[in-house]
């Protein structure tokens, strides 16, 4: 059956998972079948009065849930923590989600919720990514965290991209709540990547109108570069566009970092960017 949803009805819909309760975030709209993600789940139905209500008793559950898995956990001696308890709409499944530093035995945890819970149990093992996707959180930007409003996939993220965006390399600025690399040093780098193919990086050797220098700051996006026109320190400093520069030597990305990064450049002291 299809229905005319808007912005902030509430819906029943299927899910890999079960029936779920939902939000309508987006109205209907037409979506080119390359933009599809396949195998799409049908809307059950508008939800009712009485799924709004089953909804917040589902709530009150996994709370309680939480707390006895809590006592299960510490009566097992299991290093693990909990994150997260969700049920499906219909309680056909009680999912718990953890974080461990390492594997986890935790068979006799489920036989253990199964007799309390009478439902099918099943327990996850989350990364910090993971983590911070499902609780949730503000970024230094001060906007809500991308992984839990719209990214649904992790890619992998490298140092590399915060070099090539000139960013200062101190892991404490491009970490994100998770303590890894920040997702959204993604978004711009293939930009930059462009626009630094044709910006002499910090650190080359150039020929310009006023005799030969070198690149002490370079902006990929506006084109602008600052060259010290001599090998002293307190040689003058003049600025160019991209365009009236030929380079004679042209240096790498590690280079050009070494010159503009500002703490610990170390990627031995950095995040991990790899996904989970």
């Amino acid at each position: 059956m299809d229905y005319v949803l808007n912005e902030g009805d509430h819906v029943i819909v299927e899910t890999a998972r079960g029936l779920e309760y939902g939000v309508v975030v987006l109205s209907n709209r037409y979506v080119p079948a390359q933009s599809l993600v396949a195998p799409l789940r049908p809307v059950i139905r508008i939800a009712t009065e009485e799924d709004a209500q089953k909804h917040e008793q589902n709530i009150k559950r996994e709370r309680e849930a939480f707390d006895i898995c809590c006592e299960k956990i510490a009566a097992h001696g299991l290093d693990m923590k909990l994150i997260d308890v969700e049920y499906t709409f219909d309680n056909s499944k009680l999912m718990f989600y953890f974080s461990a530093e390492g594997r986890v035995d935790f068979r006799e945890l489920v036989k253990d919720l199964a007799s309390v819970f009478r439902t099918r149990i099943e327990l996850r093992q989350i990364g910090v990514r993971d983590e911070a996707k499902l609780l949730g959180g503000l970024g230094v930007c001060g906007r809500p965290l991308c992984c839990a409003t719209f990214l649904y996939d992790f890619a992998q993220v490298s140092i590399r991209m915060a070099k090539e965006q000139n960013l200062s390399l101190n892991s404490t600025k491009i970490s994100g709540a998770c303590g890894r690399l920040m997702c959204c040093l993604r978004y711009e780098c293939e930009t930059y990547e462009e626009e630094g193919r044709r910006t002499p990086r910090p650190n080359s050797i150039v020929r310009t109108k006023e005799g030969i220098g070198v690149v002490i700051e370079s902006q990929p996006l506006s084109g602008i570069i600052k060259v010290r026109l001599g090998e002293d320190e307190t040689a003058p400093v003049k600025v160019f566009n991209r365009d009236e520069v030929e380079v004679i030597k042209s240096a790498g990305i590690d280079e050009a970092s070494e010159s503009t990064s500002n703490g610990n450049t170390s990627d031995d002291n950095l995040p991990d960017g790899e996904p989970l």
